[in-house]
């Protein structure tokens, strides 16, 4: 994701304009009585609950290898697999080997890295606003709203949750690379239609942040279609010149009763990263941090936080979908 703020001006404002809701005090009244996520995940309301999920992997060997070490023997939980990128199918051959394992899908519509591409998995032809001259997947969002519609990132991210079905993987939940599915209000309806057609929860930006723009009314929809989401997303707030190891064991000793959602980008250091991206250090210490790491490990035992993957989350949507259908 890029900066949430880009969210909030190019997907929220709109909401403004007629979909801004306040609750009534009954309304309050209402949410107050009903039981938290965390409450309804097995936890108590006070428990702070936390998902520390994996982006990127399939975008390069190291990314599989870091992500796979960090679930097995460090802190991530869960992890959200690139399904058009070229190790692809080492992850999915992991997943698929590894059932227990909690893979969700980082929904590609950009290909960032100026050395290093990759195209739409749906036809070019069905996908013609979402290809770059070269014949690759654009390298911003800005670019995919420009040249593309709502319906053709609909067609490619779907494409991409079949490929992965079809490739064994029991994807856990939905998120989106660099954002494209919650910069835009009338791609977020995609993301938001592509839940409830797979029933699987997702990334949301906080309730707070979204209300600050007058996109209160967000996560409320989510609620109205039975998608589950996280209460909190850790998302930007690194000050300036604040090396990594700092700025998440700052974030985490700030962690509030609830589900709350982080994530990283873990990779192994080596040539291959640093022939694809400026950020390889970081992604190799974020890989450091959540695997071996003493103090942070410290810190989670301190704060006495619980930690899950999205499955839970997917697992209760079902059961309460299904609960609503035998009820009606």
């Amino acid at each position: 994701m890029r900066k949430i703020l880009a969210l909030l001006t190019l997907a929220v404002l709109p909401l403004a304009l007629g979909q801004r809701t306040a609750m009534t005090s009954s309304n309050k009244m209402n949410d107050q009585s009903k039981p938290t996520l965390a409450e309804r995940l097995g936890f108590k309301s006070t428990d702070r609950v936390l998902i520390i999920n994996g982006d990127d992997v399939g975008v390069s060997h190291a990314s599989v290898a870091a992500s796979v070490d960090a679930m097995e023997n460090g802190l991530m939980t869960s992890a959200t697999i690139m399904v058009p990128c070229p190790w692809f199918l080492e992850a999915a051959a992991y997943a698929k080997s590894h059932p227990q394992a909690d893979f969700g899908l980082h929904l590609t519509h950009t290909s960032e890295w100026k050395n290093y591409k990759w195209g739409p998995v749906a036809s070019k032809s069905d996908v013609p606003g979402l290809v770059d001259p070269q014949g690759y997947l654009w390298p911003d969002i800005i670019n995919v709203y420009s040249h593309a519609t709502p319906e053709q990132a609909y067609i490619e991210a779907r494409a991409q949750i079949q490929k992965a079905i079809s490739a064994g993987i029991d994807v856990t939940h939905l998120d989106s690379h660099m954002g494209t599915l919650q910069y835009n209000l009338q791609y977020y309806e995609v993301y938001r239609r592509l839940a409830k057609e797979f029933d699987l929860p997702i990334r949301m930006a906080s309730q707070d942040v979204l209300a600050a723009a007058g996109g209160a009314g967000l996560r409320k929809q989510l609620e109205s279609d039975g998608i589950l989401c996280p209460d909190y997303l850790i998302h930007g707030g690194r000050q300036k010149g604040e090396p990594v190891s700092d700025y998440w064991k700052r974030m985490l000793k700030e962690l509030k009763p609830g589900v709350t959602e982080l994530y990283i980008h873990a990779a192994l250091a080596g040539d291959e990263m640093k022939h694809i991206t400026n950020s390889w250090q970081e992604r190799a210490e974020e890989h450091r941090l959540f695997t071996s790491d003493k103090e942070i490990r410290q810190i989670l035992d301190t704060l006495e936080v619980k930690r899950v993957g999205f499955r839970p989350l997917r697992d209760l949507q079902r059961k309460m979908r299904a609960e609503k259908a035998s009820r009606n």
